[in-house]
């Protein structure tokens, strides 16, 4: 009995044709490849299901590195008294001496629904061996299961934690970095403010393909007044349909007035922030077919309006999630951009 060989998926198959000319050719090649494979995006799945099995649901360059050498568990408690897991990675002595270092806080992504302190292990532990700093990793509390804005006084609190922890931690309380990637990078954006205003200091933020107004309030992707969001909204890295399924955790139709009176405006759209002033160093990098990219480079203009120093990159033919294809070049350059940022940044040598 024969069988019929499966139909060859190209790529004019899938990518709308203004689409297909912008990306890199090995993004279009990793497209096709998960394509063929059948492989669903986490977004076709109820919540429900994806929290009874995260592993199952982990994408590929997650990796748990509990009881790595120099790697430990921590806990900081937020605002309202509830338990926040970080991850702590300190440097090797041998090569970067006894401290006390510098510090990075990481914010992974994810929509604000999904991700944990595996989704970006493998880039704290090139911050950590790259750039001779301490990174610690925090596992802000995600929608649905918490009201969005919980993230930001999560960070907030691990912030203020590692400051106050300086001497146990072998760090220097005055030479802090934050930064994140997509929700991550919006949780930063507000931080620099916050820290800003509370007076404390920080050498550097990291905002990565940062979502800087209210996209998931949109009832639809036209509501932009990017060009970016509106020409890569029906791309196969970070759809409409995607970034709607994270608005519908984050911000339930019945609850969104409710919702909307609970922090400030900027908080939800930090482009809507009124002071611009006095805020910390920034680098802010974008991808060329994001439909972040626009409003991401938007916040930088921004920033130099309010007479900041500012650094923006946009990585040309990269998608939203380029920083984690360990097989794109383009991954590689941003861990290389990042190391020398924090060195830069830390005074390191």
């Amino acid at each position: 009995m024969s069988t019929q060989p499966a139909t060859e998926i190209k790529a004019e198959d899938v990518f709308e044709p203004h689409l297909l000319e912008k990306y890199d050719p090995e993004v279009v090649k990793y497209v096709l490849k998960t394509r063929a494979a059948g492989v669903p995006a986490q977004h076709e799945y109820p919540i429900e299901q994806i929290r009874a099995d995260p592993a199952k649901f982990a994408p590929p360059w997650s990796r748990d590195v509990t009881g790595w050498e120099r790697v430990v568990d921590g806990e900081v408690t937020s605002e309202d008294g509830a338990p926040v897991p970080i991850k702590i990675y300190h440097p090797d002595p041998a090569q970067f001496g006894e401290g006390p270092y510098g510090l990075h806080l990481n914010f992974h992504g994810g929509g604000f629904v999904l991700g944990d302190l595996t989704t970006e292990s493998q880039l704290c532990l090139s911050m950590r061996d790259g750039a001779g700093v301490v990174v610690i990793d925090v596992n802000y509390r995600h929608c649905p299961e918490a009201v969005w804005g919980k993230c930001i006084q999560d960070a907030w609190a691990a912030l203020k934690w590692a400051r106050e922890s300086a001497a146990s931690l072998k760090i220097h309380p005055d030479s802090i970095s934050i930064g994140g990637i997509s929700a991550g990078a919006q949780i930063s954006l507000v931080l620099q403010h916050l820290a800003r205003d509370a007076g404390v200091p920080l050498k550097l933020c990291l905002a990565t393909v940062p979502p800087t107004t209210e996209g998931l309030l949109y009832e639809d992707y036209t509501e932009s007044p990017f060009a970016s969001f509106q020409e890569f909204a029906h791309g196969l890295i970070l759809p409409w349909e995607r970034m709607k399924f994270f608005g519908e955790k984050c911000f339930p139709r019945d609850r969104r007035k409710e919702l909307r009176k609970m922090w400030p405006d900027w908080w939800y759209a930090p482009l809507k922030s009124k002071n611009w002033a006095g805020l910390c160093d920034t680098f802010i990098r974008t991808g060329e077919c994001d439909p972040l990219r626009d409003e991401g480079e938007a916040y930088g203009s921004k920033l130099v309006e309010g007479g900041n120093k500012v650094t923006i990159k946009r990585y040309i033919g990269a998608p939203h999630t380029f920083m984690y294809f360990d097989w794109f070049e383009k991954k590689h350059e941003y861990d290389a951009d990042t190391i020398v940022a924090l060195k830069q940044a830390h005074g390191i040598r």
